[in-house]
């Protein structure tokens, strides 16, 4: 089994809630933060203690121009032994899932039951184009508003959900303004984002769960997910897309909280 080096590990940035349980990572998507998983952060809350993590490059974890799988795994094996936890469940979102994923993948020790949201273990396309050339185009630095930011960058990106979901991690200072995230080392290192996951096949349960009008995962995806994830399931949220968990949160916290206890 390979070890995750803490030379290349970062300090991540962290909010823990719960007092009792077994313990649960939860690892946001690209361009967001842990605020993000809070709704299910509050509801696994009771019975469990809860991180929610910020991944290196967003929120208030560090920036550094790598940003590699196996670094990012790193980090939240730092962040584990830091709290004193030899394992734990590990729920990640897209990006934050690949990262879950990884972790299992090169460490099986540290996971006890996965959970992967609307994201497989495979290569993907190209797709943020139009999200970082709107990010490079904005003038932040002369930038008076949110309102402002929004107007910059909607010839770029026409989708405001997306747009606000952006502007969540534009930061207001006494200064200025000033992003969250670093996109130009996201940019920089977006092929190692989109990479296919490599391992030791994770044993443990995992738990697949799809958006249904979402095309991230895909039935010519199964036979990789069973070969790196032989006991995994996959259970589908209908009329959701890759947001599900901000689309349908009950469902979403409910699909986790079962599977995670034992009963899913």
């Amino acid at each position: 089994m390979q070890s995750l080096p803490h030379t290349e590990a970062l300090p991540l940035h962290y909010i823990q809630t719960g007092e009792r349980g077994d313990w649960v990572v939860l690892l946001h998507g690209l361009f967001g933060s842990g605020d993000n998983l809070g709704s299910v952060a509050r509801f696994l809350a009771a019975d469990f203690r809860v991180v929610q993590v910020d991944l290196r490059n967003h929120g208030r974890s560090p920036h550094s121009a790598t940003m590699t799988m196996a670094a990012m795994a790193a980090d939240v094996a730092l962040l584990q032994d830091r709290l004193g936890i030899d394992s734990s469940h590990v729920v990640g979102h897209s990006l934050g899932g690949k990262v879950a994923m990884q972790l299992a993948l090169t460490d099986s020790s540290r996971v006890q039951r996965l959970v992967a949201a609307d994201i497989a273990p495979v290569a993907y396309t190209p797709h943020h184009q139009a999200v970082f050339a709107a990010l490079q185009s904005l003038d932040i630095a002369n930038l008076r508003s949110r309102q402002q930011a929004d107007q910059l960058l909607a010839p770029l990106i026409a989708d405001s959900p997306t747009r606000l979901f952006l502007l969540k991690s534009l930061n207001k200072e006494a200064d200025g303004f000033s992003w969250r995230f670093h996109w130009q080392a996201l940019r920089d290192n977006y092929p190692h984002l989109l990479a296919a996951m490599s391992g030791e096949p994770f044993a443990g349960p995992t738990l697949f769960i799809k958006g249904e009008l979402s095309d991230y995962i895909k039935p010519d995806y199964e036979p990789i997910m069973r070969e790196l994830f032989p006991h995994f399931e996959l259970r589908t949220i209908a009329g959701t897309g890759h947001w599900l968990h901000g689309e349908k949160p009950a469902e979403f916290n409910a699909l986790v909280k079962g599977f995670l206890a034992g009963a899913g």
